[in-house]
């Protein structure tokens, strides 16, 4: 009986690995399913989040999958269960190389689904840039939730971000990390009905889903929140879509996105062939959270997009060059 009970508790918290970044940065990461799963699907969470910001959305795929479908979720470097690293490494272009990382250890083989939520999205974007020949080989479908190319600074609450106020706060937090991480938690406390409002979009939401996006951006040591700052300022990867065009994607958002706003999700789908675009009326960023449901049966019906186009390809099912 309890080597029951602890196998069902294994099941309900995943198989937890701890997979060796190329610079020797310990990566959390927790799979769920079996090993010999026909497909895979990663999931890439956002800047400041962690694995636990899939919890509502892997427990109603859990609920449609069974453990058919594997699923893999871990931390980003300097988030959650994840080891520090130098912050000259806090860049997307590096999130994509652990991704790889990742891939290697938990699945070497076998088709995979990538879905990506905000900077989650952005380093799908960037893996297929710096791994062209996985695309359409061993990554089959791409879903990319509140996600964009570029442009994070022109629209949105991007456009709060300027390169002299960046820098005055990255420099401020390696010289007094203490008294700015007590900063932080006074802001937090200032901002958090602007924060709930920024995360959720425009519909009341469910007080302890508020909570535990509070936490997990609580949770983030500043100097990982701000070195990331300069990556996503600069990011551009318009010039990768291209190499999406020809597999299944998903291209899901919330209207009341403030964040990342809904145009940029248009913008994507736009640039990728075989995309589908998902609208969440009245959702914000935290749509995984907020309306995590409806996002469970989109990435449901994109694997079932993808184990179509698996089962009879035709001759554009193959890797754009």
């Amino acid at each position: 009986m309890s080597t029951t009970i602890a196998r069902l508790a294994a099941d309900h918290d995943g198989h937890h690995v701890t997979v060796t970044a190329d610079d020797g940065v310990p990566i959390s990461v927790r799979t769920f399913g079996a090993d010999n799963a026909t497909l895979t699907v990663v999931f890439v969470h956002g800047h400041c989040l962690r694995i636990e910001s899939w919890s509502y959305l892997r427990d109603h795929l859990l609920r449609q999958w069974g453990p058919d479908t594997r699923m893999v979720f871990y931390d980003h470097r300097g988030h959650g269960g994840s080891g520090l690293a130098d912050p000259a490494t806090y860049t997307i272009d590096q999130l994509g190389h652990d991704l790889e990382a990742v891939l290697r250890a938990v699945a070497p083989t076998g088709p995979i689904i990538l879905v990506g939520h905000s900077m989650g999205a952005m380093v799908t974007l960037a893996y297929a840039r710096l791994f062209p020949e996985a695309i359409g080989t061993r990554v089959v479908g791409v879903g990319l939730i509140a996600g964009a190319a570029n442009g994070v600074t022109e629209v949105g609450l991007g456009r709060f971000l300027h390169r002299y106020a960046v820098t005055s706060l990255q420099v401020a937090v390696l010289r007094a990390p203490r008294v700015m991480q007590v900063s932080k938690r006074m802001t937090r406390r200032l901002f958090e009905p602007i924060l709930r409002e920024a995360q959720f979009g425009s519909r009341k939401v469910n007080p302890r889903m508020a909570a535990v996006a509070t936490a997990m951006l609580n949770d983030t040591p500043l100097l990982t929140m701000a070195a990331f700052l300069t990556s996503l300022m600069t990011f551009d990867e318009t010039a990768t879509l291209h190499r999406l065009g020809a597999i299944p994607a998903l291209v899901l958002a919330g209207s009341a996105d403030i964040v990342v706003p809904y145009a940029h999700s248009v913008v994507l789908a736009s640039q990728l062939a075989r995309s589908e675009l998902v609208r969440l009326d009245g959702a914000g960023h935290s749509v995984i959270l907020e309306r995590a449901e409806e996002v469970a049966l989109s990435i449901v019906a994109l694997a079932d997009r993808v184990c179509a186009a698996m089962t009879d390809p035709g001759p554009e099912y193959a890797a754009a060059g």
